[in-house]
């Protein structure tokens, strides 16, 4: 189901690639109806009318899942559990691992920069913030108090960013001025990438 999404939201599965494969299979001679079945989740990049204006074939939505896709065979008829869109534990911890190979590189890059600009501990809170919005992502999403993944990830930012917070203020110099600057910095660094890259969690969004 996440692929198709995703791949409605970028193109690859969309009007102009159905119109195409229709031409290119020749499926005009060889069926006899003139009725493309199409999975539901894509729907965000296909516009039905235009399929059938220049292909001639009526695009019809399936179910979510392709294992419900024998029974709507026998009935058409599409049950509200066919319809209704789940994502559940077991399907969202399966995306962790893809989730962490992507962001790698990125963090081990940005850990090393900022071991020598300012340390171990911002490379440590660099590591740390990645790892933990991409589990986070993944296990207690639901349970977290919004619905977009943007202010999910600005709420794991700022649980993230207050122990690196507490520990800049704790450690630097006595100067208020110092203590306000290292304490600060955590708040205003880690909520905003964590909500970024909460919000380009696979299957969040068509584009991701």
């Amino acid at each position: 189901g996440i692929n198709v999404w995703c791949a409605a939201g970028t193109g690859t599965f969309g009007t102009a690639a159905l119109v195409r494969r229709i031409e290119t299979t020749g499926l005009a001679s060889v069926v006899r109806h003139r009725t493309v079945l199409v999975p539901q989740l894509g729907a965000p990049g296909i516009s039905a009318h235009q399929v059938l204006r220049r292909s001639g074939f009526q695009v019809e939505y399936g179910p979510v899942r392709a294992r419900d896709l024998q029974e709507y065979l026998q009935t058409r008829t599409a049950t509200p559990a066919m319809r209704q869109v789940r994502f559940p534990f077991v399907d969202r911890i399966v995306l962790t691992p893809v989730e962490l190979v992507h962001a790698a590189l990125p963090t081990l890059v940005a850990a090393v920069v900022l071991y020598f600009i300012a340390g171990p501990v911002a490379s440590l809170a660099a590591i740390t913030a990645v790892v933990a919005v991409e589990l986070c992502s993944s296990c207690p999403a639901p349970f977290l108090p919004t619905k977009d993944f943007s202010t999910k990830g600005l709420f794991l930012g700022l649980l993230v960013a207050l122990p690196f917070a507490w520990y800049g203020a704790t450690q630097s110099s006595l100067f208020l001025a110092n203590v306000a600057l290292a304490g600060i910095i955590p708040l205003l660094l880690l909520p905003p990438v964590l909500a970024y890259l909460a919000l380009n969690y696979t299957g969040c969004t068509h584009h991701t």
